[in-house]
Order: structure tokens, then sequence, then C-alpha cells
């Protein structure tokens, strides 16, 4: 979500010529970006902690 809003942020600030809020929208797709890793590095972080684990029946 953080990088579609940033997006649209830098693109606002191209059209009004404001470089501020344009490199703002960039950094906030960064942000977006290292977001969506950081989920999945927890995700398939919590995916190994089950697979040492012998399956119940």
């Amino acid at each position: 979500m953080k990088k579609a809003e940033g997006k649209v942020k830098e693109e606002f600030g191209k059209v009004v010529g404001d470089r501020s809020t344009e490199w703002g929208g960039k950094v906030d797709q960064l942000k977006g970006d290292v977001q969506k890793k950081s989920g999945e590095i927890e995700q398939d972080g919590r995916r190994d902690e089950g697979a040492d684990e012998p399956a119940s029946r």
C-alpha cells in the first residue's frame, strides 16, 4: 500500500513541479519495498520454524 501511495505522491510532485513531494514519493515507495520484503522474510522464518517439528497425527 505504501508503494502505491508513494507513486501517486511522486507523480503529483512531478505535475505540480514540487521536487520535494516528488522525492518524498520515491522514499515512500522504497519504504513500501522494504516493508514488503521484511514481511516475506518474517513469513519464511515462521514457515522454517515448523519444519523441524515432527508432524502431528
